[in-house]
């Protein structure tokens, strides 16, 4: 079978990079859905951006390059899409709650056909055709609460939750949609399936008492939960619980916590970190002290001691500076709102908890405030001062610190807006 893969050109705030480029769990998207489709595909073609998909003959898979799916939902879309004589196009049910929940908000990727919302991903058994139905696969949500807190935060039962599915599709047309992919359609869903595996079968569930019971370890502590990579460096007073995967030549301090993470290569976690329900990209530092609760941090970035991000989406090669904090909650209870992909609107972010984001390249002062769900863009560099302390608005580039001084031309942009000029200096 060979697949078609289409563009999503636009480009995601406060990134101006397309969905494509961006980590995922510590890959890039285009890698995702290589590795996904790897065991069903035999060659590949690429379409332009202006350019109308191709005659072809044969099976075929087409999907837009924004779109985040996991090898649980792509299998059970082919077994289904082949029992049906033509062309299939993936479809949600509008009532599927962790598509309704996480997927649509602030999304503009989906048609709406009746109950349902397609999605651009089809299947053509026997080449191109104008004609698709739509094939509805559930996602499988199981509500999973997180933590208890205050009514007046959460349900009213007081439990903060999701909708976890245990088979994944989302279009990253936000940077809200990093978070959802990398937190509850990833760490949690892999969570979900664990836990459904040790339900199902016997077998495996004696296999990881069996494990843990000959390294002398807890469960969520032996190796048949903490994956661990070659040439790592963990302090004996580190605590690790899974599902966690390691990376190759990562150092762990003592006392850190980390718990249900992906941690990339060349990780250096320092002393008393706190890492839960994170991503870590491959080259990040993390000194002491440093907090991380439910957050992508991509790659080679780093935040300074004492510094907390909670819910957050931080791009690659970006500094956070010490004893800055990233809220989470509207002290007056009105609903979070968050840019879109473009940028340039506000939209309901449908949770009542959110943090903020970060692009690339940028250099953030120490001791700063970030209140909830706002966006600094790429290249920005904020300098802590009496006027920057607290950030409650978002900052766009023009609006970066770093213009005010004569040595401006050493901070290059590196990521311009689209039409813009590249690597601009000022």
């Amino acid at each position: 079978m060979q697949k078609i893969i289409l563009p999503a050109p636009r480009h995601i705030h406060p990134f101006n990079e397309p969905a494509r480029d961006l980590r995922i769990q510590n890959k890039p998207l285009w890698l995702i859905q290589r590795d996904v489709l790897s065991p069903y595909i035999e060659r590949e073609l690429q379409v332009g951006p202006d350019a109308e998909l191709p005659n072809f003959s044969g099976p075929a898979l087409v999907y837009r390059d924004n779109l985040y799916f996991d090898a649980e939902y792509i299998k059970e879309f082919i077994i289904q899409a082949k029992k049906r004589a033509g062309a299939s196009r993936a479809a949600c049910s509008a009532n599927d709650l962790a598509f309704r929940e996480h997927a649509l908000p602030l999304s503009h990727s989906y048609e709406k056909s009746g109950e349902n919302y397609l999605l651009d991903l089809w299947y053509y058994p026997h080449g191109s055709s104008p004609h698709t139905e739509p094939l509805v696969i559930d996602l499988f949500a199981r509500e999973i609460g997180y933590y208890h807190v205050p009514t007046y935060m959460a349900t009213e039962s007081g439990d903060l939750t999701f909708q976890v599915p245990l088979r994944s599709i989302i279009a990253i047309d936000a940077w809200t949609h990093i978070f959802i992919v990398d937190v509850v359609f990833g760490l949690f869903s892999r969570g979900a399936r664990f836990e459904k595996h040790l339900d199902e079968n016997p077998y495996f569930k004696l296999k990881v008492l069996a494990n843990a019971m000959y390294e002398g370890k807890q469960v969520l502590e032996s190796s048949g939960v903490v994956q661990i990579g070659r040439n790592c460096v963990i302090d004996p007073t580190a605590i690790i619980h899974g599902p966690t995967t390691i990376g190759d030549n990562v150092t762990i301090g003592p006392g850190a916590v980390i718990e249900n993470c992906i941690i990339g290569d060349n990780v250096n976690i320092g002393q008393g970190c706190q890492v839960m329900l994170s991503v870590i990209g491959d080259g990040a530092f993390l000194p002491f002290r440093a907090a991380m609760f439910m957050t992508t941090f991509m790659d080679n970035s780093m935040v300074a001691q004492n510094t907390c991000l909670q819910m957050c989406v931080i791009g690659r090669n970006t500094f956070i500076g010490a004893g800055s904090t990233f809220t989470d909650f509207n002290l007056i209870p009105t609903p979070l709102k968050a840019r879109d992909g473009d940028g340039r609107t506000l939209g309901d972010a449908n949770r009542p908890v959110l943090g903020g984001c970060v692009g690339h390249n940028c250099r953030l002062g120490s001791g700063m405030i970030f209140f909830p769900a706002r966006t600094i863009e790429s290249d920005v560099v904020l300098v802590a001062s009496p006027e920057r302390r607290v950030v409650s608005k978002d900052i766009s580039y023009e609006e970066s610190d770093h213009h005010l001084f004569n040595f401006a031309k050493l901070h290059p942009r590196l990521y311009p807006r689209p039409g813009e000029i590249e690597h601009e200096t000022w």
